[in-house]
């Protein structure tokens, strides 16, 4: 698929993120959005549907800024892109469907088992039903183009420069993987020192930074190897199914 095609793809994806951010904004109230004040909001005295619309517009254009070196990187690497020439609904949607409803299942029974102390176990990382949903759409699409469409892709570029010439691009492709997932699991450390109210990830347990690592660790990697065989569509579905499941689900079922 030309790359010009593979564009269009993408531009399609961050307008319905931005459309996602405006939705978003526009329904729920800005205490539910941000439960944790730790700064003073300077817009909240604005009503909330300009504050979609204005964040919407940042959204639109950071992720098309985004994606385009993620595009560039995956026609370098020989990656499909955005969605593999020839894949059909199996490959794009069915397929990314129940890996992600099976990675859904093993975040479930890693916050089942997983030995967590009490204060790190009264976290509460899930959004409320219905902004659960809305939230999963958004992570689906948006750390996808961040991680697996522009971080994998640099890290797996920037290795295939030296590996190209023994062939091993497809080593350098999984080093970037596996980069990704890690970098992936360590952005959610931010939102997590939020939660448990202290000033930086070092004072967070080391069970729970375990827990985090290999929750969001496990799910990067499984997009990543979707990404690699399908296209980045593949990895978003994977990422929405597996937080639908946990996000959505899990919340009703664990209550």
């Amino acid at each position: 698929m030309k790359f010009k095609q593979q564009f269009i793809y993408q531009l399609l994806f961050t307008i319905a993120l931005g459309l996602l951010v405006v939705i978003t904004y526009s329904i729920f109230p800005m205490e539910q959005l941000n439960p944790v004040k730790t700064v003073e909001n300077p817009f909240t005295n604005m009503p909330g549907w300009l504050i979609g619309l204005i964040t919407g517009g940042i959204y639109l254009v950071l992720y098309s800024l985004i994606g385009l070196p993620g595009l560039f990187f995956a026609s370098r690497l020989g990656l499909p892109g955005i969605i593999r020439p020839g894949a059909g609904w199996k490959d794009s949607f069915f397929h990314p469907l129940w890996i992600g409803l099976v990675c859904g299942l093993f975040l479930i029974l890693t916050d089942r088992f997983f030995p967590l102390d009490s204060a790190s176990r009264a976290i509460d990382f899930h959004p409320a039903f219905p902004l659960s949903i809305l939230a999963s759409l958004t992570a689906g699409i948006g750390e996808e183009i961040i991680f697996r469409g522009f971080v994998m892709g640099l890290w797996a570029f920037l290795l295939n420069l030296v590996l190209k010439r023994w062939r091993l691009t497809h080593l350098a492709l999984w080093i970037g993987n596996i980069l990704a997932a890690l970098i992936f699991a360590a952005g959610h450390f931010g939102s997590v020192v939020v939660l448990m109210g202290v000033q930086s990830p070092e004072q967070l347990p080391v069970s729970l930074v375990v827990y985090i690592i290999v929750l969001n660790g496990f799910l990067g990697l499984v997009a990543g190897e979707r990404m690699m065989k399908n296209g980045l569509v593949a990895a978003m579905g994977i990422h929405f199914w597996a937080d639908f499941v946990w996000h959505v689900i899990w919340p009703f079922i664990a209550n």
